[in-house]
């Protein structure tokens, strides 16, 4: 039995059959399994320009037909089409060059109904695959936020203008983590320097902490919005997208070892604390977690900005403030 790892998408997939083919190895004969970690192969794929030899002499060109119902297939995330579109590649080389033209074929026949999921929009899209592959073996916070530059473990990296990962001293007593960076973030490549940056800031400075002794990150990495004219506005970021973010902030919090952790906001707490928690219920109390010897939840800067009027804001930052404030006595 040959287990085939592959990428899954249709290049992967291409690069393997096309060796399998020269080598005529039956379809019966392979286990097709996914990984986002093998290698990709640089030598020419089996549909690029000349067919391969198969046997001395012998060429053979796949069809336009198969090539275009293969690539719509291989977009399904069904499990099983690796298999069937080598099934039928096998067919088409060695056997029944006009399998395409088969009125009734039940490789086939599945084959085009996963193409037309894709054509009508009915696949879901597929879940991140996750940074933990992109993650280095170190103990140094500037070589792992150089890894993190180039994570593609989620969709929102094709967006966003890079990765903001976190910043302060590696021996920081407290860790400070929010939910996502935010446009001007997004922009600058730092967390917290837009305006909920300015409103921290002064929360820091009213409970007697210096930003430049804590260390300040989120638990997902790019910004996530939605564009409305010129302005992107903020999306909140889906459960899926912080577990793929996940151990970056896993990573942090390894090198830095907080005896203080902060989580700012609902998505921050929810992440680390699961999703029952609540902030209008639970901030300012510290619990003893895996993450840290005492974690603190408060509300995030943004809830200040977002407040209906001048009564709300300063009752938020006032809570902020005051939970900011333990968080300091706990320090020293």
């Amino acid at each position: 039995m040959h287990e085939v790892v592959i990428e899954p998408n249709w290049e992967s997939w291409r690069d393997a059959a096309r060796r399998l083919i020269t080598e005529r190895v039956h379809p019966d004969e392979i286990l097709w399994r996914e990984s986002i970690a093998s290698q990709r192969t640089s030598e020419p794929g089996l549909f690029d320009a000349a067919a391969p030899e198969t046997t001395p002499g012998e060429r053979f060109l796949v069809p336009r037909d198969f090539l275009d119902l293969a690539r719509k297939a291989a977009q399904h995330p069904d499990p099983g089409r690796w298999r069937i579109l080598y099934a039928v590649l096998f067919r088409i080389a060695h056997s029944e060059r006009d399998a395409m033209r088969t009125s009734s074929d039940p490789d086939l026949d599945r084959l085009r109904r996963l193409a037309a999921d894709v054509d009508e929009g009915r696949v879901p899209p597929p879940p991140p695959v996750g940074a933990r592959s992109y993650l280095p073996a170190t103990q140094d916070l500037s070589e792992l936020a150089r890894a993190a530059s180039s994570c593609r473990g989620c969709d929102l990296y094709r967006h966003a203008s890079q990765t903001v990962f976190g910043k302060g001293p590696p021996t920081a007593g407290a860790v400070l983590v929010g939910e996502q960076p935010g446009d001007q973030e997004d922009l600058q490549g730092a967390p917290f320097v837009g305006p909920a940056g300015e409103v921290l800031d002064r929360a820091l400075a009213a409970a007697d902490l210096s930003r430049e002794s804590v260390y300040v990150t989120n638990v997902v990495k790019h910004f996530k919005f939605i564009e409305r004219g010129k302005r992107r506005i903020h999306q909140t970021p889906q459960a899926a997208e912080i577990g793929a973010c996940r151990p970056w902030l896993e990573a942090e919090l390894a090198i830095v070892r907080p005896r203080v952790l902060v989580c700012l906001g609902a998505t921050a707490s929810k992440a680390l604390l699961g999703p029952d928690f609540r902030i209008t219920r639970d901030r300012g109390k510290f619990l003893k977690t895996a993450w840290a010897p005492q974690l603190l939840a408060t509300y995030h800067p943004s809830a200040v900005l977002r407040a209906e009027d001048a009564a709300g804001q300063e009752k938020i930052y006032g809570d902020l403030v005051a939970d900011l404030k333990l968080v300091a006595d706990a320090l020293r």
